[in-house]
């Protein structure tokens, strides 16, 4: 049976506020409880990063890092440069007559001394013609000797004497001339060294109008050692006196040689001038086209700083090192000069004494906490690596 509904309106409200009466109860719970709940969230999580962040202080460990004691030092401003053994002298040996080649007395390889003979030219021309500069010039004395005792008895004129004393004075110059031609047959070498090229043969005509070599003769027991210049290097290498070169195919030995010749101009386009260094060769050991190697000191810095070429960090337009101070890794800004190996010179920035982080660089930043683990006090590159 259903129950009467109310007729009048103030029994209408209170019995729909009987009936919505405990869901909104129920509501305000629920939002009671999610407030209490967000409330309770809330705190935890900011307790819970409070925590994080102070085990994070509490567990950070300072880096490992090597450092390295700043010493006074020598750096030396250097270029290595390829270049080549020459000899000291490359003589074509020439003819200095025309004739026939009838013998060649030496083999290419062979040691020769100045004056010594290389080869021979058929003089059975020339002999003949010695004979006949002989005859004349025997002839020439006779007549000027008898005519010269008829000028004395008044027999023979001045003009006669004066004629045969011409006569005499041109026959003898023939004569020298022709023993001249004869020895000339015998070709000999100019100077004293090692034939390296024989381009005579036996029965080759020798041809004063198109002259060619019948020998090269190379002088090595002196040798240069040549190297091209750049340009920008040629006014330090003015001054030098003495270069160190390595030839490899000696197994990297090391000579020091003396500067010789710097040509006053450039023989490439390139702009690269030639450097002639002396290098005594007694035992003929360094050989023409060997290669080599020439260490060119431009500059020496002495009392100086210098590091390791990669603990010199580059950011931004700027190079800076760490030191260790205080336990902590500090930033120093330097500025840098010329390198020499695996080492660079500071111009500013450090001090003697400085300790600079030359390990463990990279990992750390301004302030940081660090720990030393080693202590270096020279630069010796097999102390440490990068």
């Amino acid at each position: 049976m259903n129950s009467p509904h109310p007729q009048k309106l103030h029994e209408k409200a209170i019995w729909f506020a009987l009936k919505t009466l405990p869901s909104l109860i129920f509501i305000l719970f629920l939002v009671g409880a999610a407030l209490v709940i967000g409330k309770l969230v809330s705190g935890q999580r900011a307790t819970h990063e409070q925590e994080v962040k102070n085990s994070t202080v509490v567990e950070a460990v300072p880096t490992n890092v090597v450092t390295l004691e700043l010493k006074p030092t020598v750096l030396r401003d250097k270029i290595n440069l390829p270049g080549m053994i020459e000899p000291w002298t490359k003589l074509a040996l020439m003819s200095k007559l025309a004739g026939t080649i009838e013998e060649i007395v030496v083999h290419e390889g062979d040691t020769v001394q100045q004056g010594q003979l290389i080869a021979r030219i058929e003089s059975k021309d020339y002999r003949i013609a010695l004979d006949s500069a002989k005859a004349a010039y025997a002839l020439a004395q006779s007549d000027y000797s008898r005519n010269k005792t008829l000028r004395k008895k008044g027999i023979s004129t001045q003009a006669n004497l004066d004629e045969q004393r011409s006569t005499l004075t041109q026959t003898k110059a023939a004569l020298e001339n022709a023993e001249l031609a004869l020895s000339r047959c015998q070709v000999t070498s100019p100077i004293s060294g090692i034939i390296s090229r024989i381009d005579a043969e036996v029965g080759m005509v020798v041809n004063q109008m198109m002259p060619e070599p019948l020998a090269e003769i190379l002088q090595i027991k002196r040798v240069k050692a040549v190297v091209a210049i750049p340009e920008a290097d040629v006014n330090a290498v003015r001054q030098l006196k003495q270069v160190e070169v390595i030839i490899r195919s000696l197994n990297n030995a090391r000579f020091q040689t003396q500067v010789h010749f710097l040509a006053p101009a450039p023989e490439t386009l390139a702009h690269a001038y030639r450097l002639e260094l002396a290098l005594d060769n007694p035992e003929r050991h360094i050989l023409p086209g060997m290669f080599l190697r020439a260490n060119i000191v431009k500059q020496t810095e002495k009392q100086i700083i210098a590091v390791p070429l990669y603990t010199v960090i580059s950011r931004n337009d700027e190079q800076f090192v760490y030191v260790v101070q205080d336990g902590m890794a500090r930033k120093r800004p330097v500025k840098t000069g010329f390198t020499e190996g695996w080492q660079i010179l500071i111009t500013s920035g450090l001090k003697i004494g400085d300790k600079v982080i030359i390990q463990g660089h990279r990992s750390i930043e301004d302030g940081q906490k660090v720990r030393v683990v080693k202590e270096l006090d020279s630069l010796n590159l097999s102390d440490f690596t990068p």
